[in-house]
This record gives structure tokens, sequence and C-alpha cells, in this order.
């Protein structure tokens, strides 16, 4: 499959490079990443080494937040769900019985590395309204000075649809912006940016780097689905790097399939899709979240 290389005067292989110089870190975890495929269950060998590959990054001594997604993938299996939960009370209560029960995993499995991991929780509302947004950022810093490893959903178990984000690449370049990280790594189904939807066009060509993000990127995420278990797709994901490139932070879409990709991307391998960071003068969060709120 033919790639397109798109740089400036720096090359690639020497951006790269630098992204091991990262201090900052954002990960964030599809549910389809998370589970068998087969049976739609968690994938406890993958979370393990998952966690093993987020304690060792706190080791180098880099600041780690992982938003996870899951919960309501976890619920539905834990009360019996075959499907996907359609009304919003069977999501909530899906949500609710999941997110308690994946926190209970990923506390287990990060204190075998000696970490700590502490759970928020958060609604479009928490980041709209000026005083909540304070707080929320006020938390992340001061979770962050102590160590601990933030994990980080959307509040599925009250959110509906005025007061959601919809999916976590969304949340996750917000929490980018609001704490000001220096690199977001989105895991997902696909490898990274296309051309086309390859899943249905075979001669959609792979871009392994995107120097600024302008029209012609962000309509290549037009007409593209996430999976079953998930809500995002390409469209969100090019959103997601809308915002994180705009407050300052270099931006990663590859596969999720091997969470081990996460060392090999740090150690400058070329994996994945990589947005790099155009930071813009203009660029407020809060106006970007004022947008979201009158969708």
């Amino acid at each position: 499959m033919q790639k397109i290389l798109l740089y400036n005067k720096e090359k690639p292989m020497d951006i790269r490079a630098r992204l091991k110089d990262k201090k900052r870190i954002v990960i964030k975890i599809g549910s389809s990443s998370l589970m068998h495929p087969e049976t739609g269950r968690l994938d406890l060998i993958k979370l393990e080494i998952l966690v093993r590959e987020l304690s060792d990054l706190k080791n180098q001594g880099k600041d780690v937040v992982l938003v996870s997604s899951g919960a309501i993938m976890v619920g539905r299996n834990t009360l019996g769900f075959q499907e996907r939960p359609q009304r919003t009370a069977e999501k909530q209560a899906c949500a609710s019985v999941g997110q308690a029960k994946l926190m209970m995993i990923y506390q287990k499995l990060f204190s075998e590395y000696n970490q700590v991991c502490s759970q928020i929780l958060i609604t479009k509302n928490t980041m709209v309204d000026n005083l909540n947004r304070k707080n929320a950022q006020n938390t992340f810093k001061e979770l962050l000075s102590l160590g601990v490893i933030p994990v980080v959903n959307e509040n599925d178990t009250i959110a509906t649809y005025e007061i959601e984000f919809g999916d976590n690449d969304t949340l996750s370049a917000v929490v980018a912006a609001l704490i000001n990280a220096d690199l977001l790594i989105l895991l997902s189904d696909i490898d990274g940016l296309y051309t086309d939807d390859p899943h249905t066009n075979p001669n959609a060509r792979f871009i392994s780097q995107v120097d600024h993000l302008d029209g012609h990127f962000m309509d290549m995420g037009k007409g593209s689905t996430g999976s079953s278990v998930g809500t995002g797709g390409m469209a969100t994901k090019l959103s997601a790097a809308h915002v994180a490139t705009g407050a300052g932070a270099d931006m990663i879409i590859a596969n999720g399939k091997d969470f081990h990709v996460i060392h090999k991307i740090m150690s400058g391998q070329p994996y994945g899709t990589l947005f790099r960071a155009n930071p813009r003068d203009e660029f407020f969060l809060i106006d970007y979240l004022a947008d979201l709120k009158e969708e």
C-alpha cells in the first residue's frame, strides 16, 4: 500500500524521534480495542499489557492520563444484553454497572505495578461551565502532582443527549487541551488516516503525517462510522486532532489491536498517523466548548 508522507523541512523520522521527550501524555482507548471481537467481553490480557505500558511511562517520569471507553460494553455483558442498548435508561444502567467493574479491574492491575489510578467522570456541562471546568482542571493538576494516573470517561450514568460529548475522541482532546498535554494518542480499530475508508475502498492510501490539518483532510472523515461497540468514527478523530493540535499537542491515531504499540510510538517508530502540533494564537478552549454547547 502506498504511503503519503507529508512534511515540511524536517524529516518525518526526526520528528517521531522527539516523541520520547513528551512529558504529559493523554492516551485514549476505544471500546473495540478492549474486547474480544468474538464475544464482546473484556480482553484481560490486553488490559494487562495496557496497564504495564502506562506504568512504564510513569516510571520514565511522565504524566499519564488514560481516557477509557468500555463502561457501557462491560455493563451490557454483565447485565445480559445481547445487543448495544438503545434506550437512554438502559445505557445509563449499563454504564453504572460497567464503570464500577471496569475501575475495579484497572485498580487491581495498576496496583500490581505499584501505581495508583483514580476515576474522573465528565459530562459536557463539566467543561462548559466555567467554575466546573476550573475545578476539573485543579483536580487533574493535583492528581498528576501526586503521581496518580487519572482514568477518565464520560459520565454515561447521567449523561443525556443534551449534556454528552457523545464520543471519547472529543473528550480526550478536550482533556488534553485542559491539562496542557503535549501528546495525545488515540488507539482504535484503524491504522490511522487514509485518503478514503480502507474497509470499503482497497485503493485507499495511508497518510503517515499531517503538518497542517485543513479542510481537505477534514473531508476525509466524512461518512466514516465507528464500530458496533463504540461511537466514534474518523470524523470525530479529525475533530479531536483539530482541538489537540490547536492547543499545542501532537496527536497520533494508531491501531490498538496490540497495546505494545504505545512504547513503539514513544520510541519514534512510524506507527499511525502523526498530526503535528500547530498551536493557534486565537485558540481558546472555551470557544470550542461554546460550539459544543450549541450542538
